[in-house]
């Protein structure tokens, strides 16, 4: 509940925040029109409101689409305001022939803003290069104030993502402590809510680390860091849900469950760990090789519970797949950097 709150309680302050740039965006802009000597000026803190956005990269896009569709939108309503009149229905025929292609050309984002600025053409009744400039200067100040106030602060998410990832692999380490106790005493209790503390977790980590990648315009470890750090727990907690299911199966205590309670403990521990050591891979192989070399099951109890074991077993070796995928490689000693290269 207090994750919960937290959480809530940090949206709450990026829409402060995004409240706060959209006023300063606007004031800006209106200030910026009056003093320039363009009308409407209260048209630009307009523009400005509806440039503001969450992030750097969308704001960027945003602006640019409204900016492109209102040009476009100046251009068509000229046209058709020039060769039909200033009439009511003549905003129908603009409507159904601009609205089409900006939707064609991925410019939806700028439908109201080219909607607005052709309605200010239509109220002034005439087509002039004057008041064309007048509109796109407009178009230039509030999108202009919009973007700047976007570049000039977005809210960092670098903190709150390493929060949440402390909050993850203790869920997930919590889960593999609870695992191998089960395999120890097969009528130990656990509620499994880690497991969906886990899946809440991941997807607000998921839904932070994109945020926090559009506020980054160019290349930057971090930035794809976090993407790729989320998806390989999902990819995980898939896994781990497979092994609980087996674990369910698993009714009464195995000398083979001991082992892989060790091998869900050592995971307890490497899960907080950026590096992919490999140690847990080495168990999983050698207890593999060990299910081979056991006696075939002599009750039919034996063969379900070694099954589920070796399911688990299996779980748990796709689990490390993906670590081995997606984590960091060791770096290697000196010593080892030498003997590979006379390799």
């Amino acid at each position: 509940m207090m994750e919960g709150n937290y959480s809530t309680g940090l949206e709450g302050i990026i829409m402060g925040i995004r409240v706060i740039k959209t006023a300063l965006a606007a004031i800006a802009a209106i200030y910026t029109a009056y003093y320039l000597g363009l009308e409407p000026a209260l048209s630009a803190g307009m523009l400005a409101i509806l440039g503001v956005e969450v992030t750097r990269k969308k704001g960027l896009k945003s602006a640019t689409a409204r900016f492109v569709a209102s040009v476009l939108g100046l251009f068509f309503a000229s046209l058709i305001f020039t060769v039909f009149g200033f009439h009511y229905w003549a905003v129908a025929i603009y409507i159904l022939v601009s609205f089409p292609i900006l939707s064609r050309f991925q410019l939806k984002d700028g439908i109201i803003t080219s909607a607005v600025i052709v309605f200010h053409l239509f109220t002034h009744g005439q087509v002039t290069a004057s008041f064309l400039g007048n509109e796109i200067l407009l178009l230039f100040v509030g999108l202009g104030w919009a973007t700047a106030i976007n570049f000039i602060y977005m809210p960092k998410d670098e903190k709150e993502l390493l929060a949440v990832r402390s909050q993850l692999e203790h869920a997930l380490s919590t889960i593999f402590r609870e695992m191998a106790a089960t395999l120890r005493d097969p009528i130990h209790l656990w509620n499994g809510s880690e497991l969906l503390d886990a899946h809440r977790i991941i997807e607000e980590g998921a839904k932070r680390s994109v945020r926090n990648s559009e506020n980054r315009l160019w290349y930057q470890e971090p930035s794809t860091y976090w993407p790729g750090y989320f998806e390989m727990r999902r990819q995980q907690l898939y896994s781990i849900q497979q092994m609980i299911a087996e674990l369910a199966l698993v009714y009464e205590k195995w000398p083979q469950g001991e082992l892989i309670a060790e091998l869900l403990e050592r995971l307890a521990g490497d899960v907080k760990s950026e590096v992919y050591q490999g140690k847990a891979e080495g168990m999983v192989f050698n207890l593999m090789r060990s299910f081979r070399e056991m006696e075939l099951p002599k009750t039919r109890e034996e063969f379900e519970i070694r099954a589920a074991l070796l399911t688990l077993l299996h779980e748990v070796d796709r689990y490390l797949a993906v670590a081995k995928r997606m984590k960091k490689k060791p770096v290697p000693a000196e010593g080892e950097k030498r003997k590979s290269g006379s390799n």
